[in-house]
C-alpha cells in the first residue's frame, strides 16, 4: 500500500492510498484523485517522509506532548470541516433558492420545524438576522454537494 501526500490546486492537503505509484498515475491521469474538500481535479503529489512503523519504539525527547506539524494541524482542520459538512447535509433538508422564504415560514410557525440549507443573498441574510432568525453562512465542500453514495 502507498501512502500519498496530496495537495490540490486551493491547496488543501490530503493523503491518498493506493495499490502501487502506477495506480495513483492512472487514477491521476483518468482524473478520478478529487481533493476531499473542494473537488477539485489539479491534484499535485507533496514531499512526505517515509512512513516507518518500529514497533513502539521511539527516542525519548523528555516532552509528552509530540511536535505536531503545520500539515497535520490543517489536516485535522480540513477533517473537522468535512465532518461538519457532512452531518449539516445528512441533518437538513436543501431548500435551494428559497431558503430565505423558508427560514421566515419557520420561524413564524407556518410550516414545521427543521433544519435547512441552502442559498440567499448576503442582504437577504442580514434582513433575516434583523427579524431575529439565525442563519449561518456556511460554504459546503464542492464534493458534498452531489449525491451521496
Amino acid at each position: 500500500m502507498k501512502v500519498l501526500d496530496l495537495q490540490c490546486g486551493q491547496l488543501h492537503v490530503f493523503e491518498g492510498w493506493f495499490a502501487s505509484e502506477g495506480d495513483y498515475l492512472s487514477q491521476h491521469d483518468r482524473g478520478l484523485v478529487v481533493c476531499p474538500v473542494c473537488g477539485d481535479r489539479a491534484i499535485t503529489k507533496r514531499l512526505s517522509a517515509p512512513r516507518l512503523n518500529l514497533s513502539g519504539a521511539h527516542a525519548g525527547s523528555g516532552h509528552d506532548q509530540p511536535d505536531v506539524s503545520s500539515n497535520e494541524k490543517e489536516s485535522d482542520l480540513q477533517a473537522a470541516l468535512m465532518t461538519v459538512a457532512r452531518h449539516l447535509v445528512a441533518t437538513t433538508d436543501d431548500v435551494g433558492d428559497s431558503f430565505a422564504s423558508e427560514a421566515r415560514k419557520i420561524h413564524y410557525g407556518e410550516i414545521k420545524a427543521r433544519g435547512i440549507r441552502g442559498q440567499t443573498s448576503p442582504a437577504e441574510a442580514l434582513s433575516l438576522l434583523d427579524e431575529g432568525i439565525a442563519v449561518l453562512p456556511f460554504a459546503l465542500p464542492e464534493v458534498l454537494k452531489g449525491s451521496l453514495h
